[in-house]
């Protein structure tokens, strides 16, 4: 009697996730799906950045002044920041390695190919570029903490 059984295929490894996303970044792709018999792949990557009101989204926010006040304030704070942030979950790194000066801090100029930190993930660094032009309004991590997915890691001013 004929064996029909197919032989045992390897999980998908380290290096086959690796070339899909450096294919996603040559081809600026946001999601690749690879499926064989043994195993079905999806690799998706979220936007770099994102624009939103800084006085909407910010983080301990002041109580809102008089209504006198309101309008005037409201010129001054109606600047956009741009978003970096986490494309994956792991945890965050600001320096190439622990006795260098980390890839950014407030006030460094950024262009979209800027590295601004790497995450680690399952022993795995993935770099993490600005995406955007600017200048590093504010930074919202601290070095090796933990971060998910969309996390938002530092806000620019595109000015």
């Amino acid at each position: 009697m004929p064996n029909n059984k197919k032989p045992a295929q390897q999980p998908v490894g380290v290096e086959l996730v690796k070339q899909l996303a450096e294919l996603m970044k040559e081809h600026d792709l946001s999601e690749v799906v690879l499926e064989t018999d043994a195993a079905r792949v999806r690799v998706r990557r979220g936007a770099l950045y994102q624009s939103a009101p800084a006085a909407s989204h910010a983080p301990a926010a002041p109580p809102a002044p008089p209504k006198s006040e309101a309008k005037a304030d409201h010129t001054k704070s109606s600047k956009l920041l741009l978003e970096i942030k986490s494309e994956s979950i792991g945890t965050f790194y600001s320096r190439p390695n622990p006795e260098a000066e980390p890839y950014v801090k407030f006030g460094s100029r950024v262009t979209p190919g800027t590295p601004v930190g790497q995450i680690e993930a399952m022993k795995m660094f993935s770099e993490i570029t600005a995406g955007v032009s600017g200048t590093i309004a504010e930074v919202l991590i601290e070095d090796k903490q933990a971060v998910e997915y969309g996390t938002v890691l530092f806000k620019v001013d595109p000015s």
